[in-house]
């Protein structure tokens, strides 16, 4: 597997490509409009297509659990609170092909029976707002919504809300508290959102590229998207390759392609250096080492090696790195980030930066590595929403693959990799 499947990024290179004249007719949803809801959610089954947010549910799936006949309004809302660390796949999916999230959101809408749209945008990304804005405003203009879509008597509003750039928000019940008008923090579940979600009615919510991702599966067919990828991670998504690597950027590929293809295709580790560790799905996935370059990124086989595919976010890091200083700078993310409802995650994420602060100067002790492992599993499984799981991700495996390198700092009573260090690891 060599090569790309460019679906999404197609037209990434087009001056237009963010407007509705470089975008297309919306064709899918003409298409989807003359069918019945039923069957679009059967084909999205079909096609397999799995979230592309991190977790990997299935889609129609999800689609599948809005009941129907309820008589309560039905909302889609479409996650676009983008802001792990190393994730970056979806602001510029939005800022090259809105169109394409706004043609996905028209069909998901008309499958669910849902008349109110909403699209949650990171409040920094104001481009990136700007131009959904600008591409809904077109989309109303050629009416392709409001009242009476494109003749077949369906209405729908799609509203574009800026958060206020809170990570928590990424969190699907904290994301619908807070487009309530309230401080986003979890809900306790169930019930789940596709039962009581926004304002208390049956919601679907969906990651930006999971939406954007319909319009092809309609219009091609759901054995056209099952026939790339896996047998059980089907399709392509984009993997975002970043840090260390000669061409950093999106490569949109089948499921199941591996770290060794991407990089051969990026131009490989810079110059001069070699891969030392990477994460296969973002900040908050398990890191892994080189010996894990020909494992097939697909839910299934990331997983059975100690990982997550997450959200295809490939951060490269170079012989140059210091692992200790790294997992330091993500846990400080978590722990200020942290909303501070449940006390596993609150109290657990703020000693793990104090440990790890301690240790990345030199100053602990072997000693400490078991105290932030233990505080770590404190924090697994125990945390109100996946944060508090995600921040025990890099602490696990770092000190699983890197022990010695922890050992080293306080060993020396520096970070070795430190240039005023007088000690350089590799040298001792």
């Amino acid at each position: 597997m060599t090569t790309l499947t460019p679906v999404l990024t197609e037209n990434w290179d087009r001056p237009d490509s963010f407007t509705l004249d470089g975008y297309g007719d919306y064709g899918a949803a003409r298409k989807a409009l003359r069918m019945d809801p039923d069957a679009i959610i059967q084909s999205v089954k079909d096609s397999g297509l799995r979230g592309r947010g991190g977790a990997g549910f299935p889609t129609g799936l999800k689609w599948g659990f809005i009941p129907q006949g309820d008589g309560k309004p039905h909302y889609l809302v479409v996650n676009a609170d983008e802001s792990e660390p190393g994730t970056c796949k979806d602001i510029p999916l939005m800022m090259a092909n809105p169109h394409s999230l706004v043609e996905g959101v028209i069909i998901t809408s008309y499958a669910i029976r849902a008349s109110h749209a909403f699209i949650y945008v990171r409040g920094e990304v104001l481009h990136v707002i700007r131009r959904l804005r600008a591409a809904v405003q077109e989309a109303y203009d050629r009416g392709f919504l409001g009242t009476d879509i494109l003749g077949s008597g369906y209405d729908l509003e799609l509203v574009v809300h800026s958060g206020a750039g809170a990570y928590i928000c990424g969190e699907e019940t904290a994301l619908l508290d807070s487009l309530e008008g309230y401080r986003g923090q979890p809900r306790l579940k169930p019930p789940f959102p596709a039962v009581a979600g926004l304002y208390a009615c049956p919601t679907v919510i969906n990651n930006v590229e999971s939406i954007a991702s319909v319009p092809s599966i309609v219009e091609n067919g759901a054995g056209w998207f099952a026939s790339m990828g896996t047998e059980k991670s089907k399709g392509f998504g984009i993997f975002s390759l970043s840090g260390h690597v000669t061409r950093p950027g999106q490569y949109e590929a089948p499921l199941g392609i591996t770290l060794r293809e991407l990089l051969d295709m990026a131009g490989g580790i810079r110059a001069g250096h070699e891969l030392k560790f990477w994460t296969p799905g973002g900040s908050s996935t398990p890191i892994f080492t080189a010996e894990h370059l020909d494992v097939p990124l697909d839910f299934e086989s990331v997983g059975a090696k100690g990982s997550m595919l997450g959200t295809r976010a490939l951060q490269i890091f170079d012989e140059t790195t210091c692992v200790v200083r790294s997992v330091l700078r993500w846990t400080e993310f978590y722990a200020h980030e942290s909303c501070g409802k449940c006390t596993p995650c609150r109290e657990g994420t703020y000693w793990l930066k104090q440990v790890l602060k301690r240790l990345e100067k030199g100053q602990g002790t072997e000693e400490d590595l078991g105290t932030i492992t233990d505080i770590a599993d404190n924090i697994l499984g125990r945390s109100f929403c996946a944060l508090g799981d995600g921040a025990t991700s890099p602490i696990h495996s770092s000190v699983k693959h890197f022990r010695d390198e922890y050992l080293k700092h306080f060993e020396i009573g520096g970070c070795p990799f430190d240039p005023a260090a007088s000690t350089v690891w590799g040298n001792a």
